[in-house]
């Protein structure tokens, strides 16, 4: 496997690590447990990192030199792609000849680096996007900067070399096809999986049982059990829009001073860093301070895979309201939890989320129609629960090692349609 710009190793949440570093990660795992041996080449970005890093049974993550360690943006990474490249190179030089079966590349970055290694080693080169630079243009937030035509290009050119192409959803694969001009007989939708184990509500599924898994998560993380809590999980970036929630706060905010009689705005927390813009955490706050919800809004620093599921277990509803989502990870996270989610109709989302079943979809980003979702489901704890139970049935369709099996199938596809060497 190839992540050129983001570690496995990686905290999901900030910077450009995110979803996709969870389902390299996850992917990875899951597929050493159906006997594969899974190397991950991704760039080394310290001094000290070591070589080779064993974070499985059957997983290794080798960090390749490439460019300095530090100061490096992504958008300078396509300068280096010919030194990852050597470095991919020289470890399969030191193994034994015909070591890899086959090349899967993540992020249009790794595809490049993948195109060429599976062209020398005459192996299959499947290839997952992740996100794509004509959808993230068409759905640009307010300062949000367009992808440079350069990505573009370079999508195209991964889209035609690749022996296989693997979508999350089958929007993504349309998207592959319309947009791209990728030969439909090479997409293949398989879908992301979520941790079903680490992922889970903590006890039964019924409206007490929740309630109470609820309190022990919101006493274990310092939370008031006498609050609406709305978590929005995710890095601070105008494509995944928080900003939306806290003009939503806004109008929750003027409905509570026309209901009177104690109506209170709920609590968003933002679970996350800042991505893109290094003072994208600040202008949030700035937002919440200008219009008068300094103490409705609190950012904590992303945290580690079994703390975030006490987060969403510790939610009265986990709201994403993305203007783009190749799946939506964090979604179906959350809904394995036993944890309703709102979200913006939109890509992978309206996939993930079963709308009426596990949670609720929006049409778009008025923060209007954002407060009368979330602001109605907060006010009905019957229906929340509801959407609780299902949320977790939902989610349990979506388990990794059936995600594991399908790639596995498509390695197979790629390795008989690729032409035979020489």
């Amino acid at each position: 496997m190839l992540s050129v710009h983001t570690s496995p190793l990686d905290q999901p949440g900030t910077g450009d690590a995110g979803g996709m570093n969870v389902y390299v990660n996850e992917l990875a795992q899951a597929l050493a447990d159906q006997g594969a041996t899974v190397e991950i080449f991704t760039r080394a970005t310290s001094s000290t990192l070591p070589d080779v890093v064993e974070t499985g049974e059957g997983v290794l993550v080798r960090h390749v030199p490439a460019g300095p360690f530090h100061g490096m943006d992504k958008a300078d990474l396509p300068g280096q792609l010919c030194a990852f490249t050597a470095g991919v190179l020289h470890a399969e030089a030191a193994r034994p000849p015909g070591w890899y079966d086959v090349v899967h590349s993540h992020y249009w970055l790794s595809g490049h680096v993948g195109w060429l290694v599976a062209d020398r080693w005459d192996v299959p080169l499947v290839h997952t996007m992740h996100t794509m630079a004509k959808v993230k243009n068409a759905a640009l937030g307010p300062g949000d900067a367009p992808e440079p035509h350069g990505r573009i290009i370079g999508e195209e050119q991964v889209v035609a070399a690749a022996d296989a192409l693997v979508a999350s959803t089958a929007e993504e694969a349309a998207d592959l096809v319309e947009l791209y001009d990728a030969d439909p007989a090479r997409v293949h939708v398989v879908a992301p999986g979520v941790d079903l184990d680490l992922f889970a509500p903590d006890g039964a599924l019924d409206a007490t049982a929740l309630a109470a898994a609820q309190a022990r998560a919101r006493t274990a993380l310092h939370l008031p059990l006498d609050e609406h809590v709305v978590l929005f999980a995710g890095r601070v970036q105008p494509l995944k829009a928080p900003d939306v929630l806290v003009r939503m706060l806004a109008e929750l905010a003027a409905r509570a001073a026309r209901e009177g009689a104690g109506a209170r705005v709920p609590l968003l927390v933002v679970l996350g860093g800042p991505s893109g813009s290094p003072t994208a955490v600040t202008a949030l706050l700035e937002l919440a301070r200008g219009l008068g919800l300094a103490d409705r809004v609190q950012v904590r620093p992303p945290v580690g895979r079994a703390e975030l599921a006490r987060w969403f277990r510790a939610a009265d509803l986990v709201a994403m309201p993305s203007r783009s989502e190749s799946f939506g990870l964090v979604a179906a996270e959350a809904q394995a939890c036993g944890t309703p989610v709102v979200a913006t109709g939109v890509g992978g989302l309206r996939t993930v989320v079963a709308d009426g079943i596990s949670g609720e979809l929006v049409r778009g980003h008025d923060p209007l129609l954002w407060a009368r979702a979330v602001g109605d489901l907060l006010a009905d704890p019957a229906r929340r629960a509801v959407l609780g139970a299902g949320a977790r049935r939902h989610a349990e369709q979506m388990g990794w090692d059936a995600a594991a099996g399908a790639v596995l199938k498509v390695y197979d596809l790629a390795a008989q349609r690729r032409p035979a060497g020489p």
